[in-house]
């Protein structure tokens, strides 16, 4: 059974129409990447774990804020090139992206070396139009944004 992992889409409608806010890892891999380097606040779940509610969690422990009220709308499962599934909700509101306060983790870096440094999980978050997300999301996220921009009409 492939590995899950569970994430909100944080959306809002502005003067300059739909933005989404999307999330940079943080470390010493992704410290000098922006296009298709970035996506939405997600982490693993556990299989007895209901996904929402760990999309939820993980909103909060990426951004350091509960996701803002309101009813996710599932967007799908989404298959990554890893082998591990995005299970998606997407949610209108808002959120300081300047605010951001990443949980910490640990990593071994560089890779193999025994060596293990704390960083944080994202580094940053921002705001971006359809056309500007579309090139700055991960690959694999790619499905994601256009099942959102299908769901909301766009």
């Amino acid at each position: 059974m492939p590995q899950r992992s569970a994430g909100i889409l944080l959306y809002r409608r502005g003067k300059n129409g739909v933005e989404v806010m999307l999330v940079h890892p943080g470390g010493p891999f992704w410290a000098g990447k922006d296009l298709a380097a970035w996506g939405l606040p997600k982490g693993i779940y556990d299989s007895g774990e209901d996904a929402l509610a760990a999309a939820q969690r993980e909103f909060a422990e990426e951004t350091g804020s509960p996701p803002p009220p309101g009813e996710p709308v599932v967007l799908g499962a989404f298959p990554q090139p890893s082998g591990k599934v995005v299970d998606a909700w997407c949610l209108e509101g808002d959120f300081d992206a300047e605010s951001l306060v990443s949980n910490l983790c640990t990593i071994e870096w560089p890779k193999g070396s025994g060596r293990t440094m704390e960083i944080p999980e994202v580094d940053r978050a921002a705001w971006f139009d359809r056309g500007t997300a579309e090139t700055k999301v991960m690959h694999g996220q790619r499905g994601i944004l256009a099942a959102f921009w299908k769901k909301i009409g766009e």
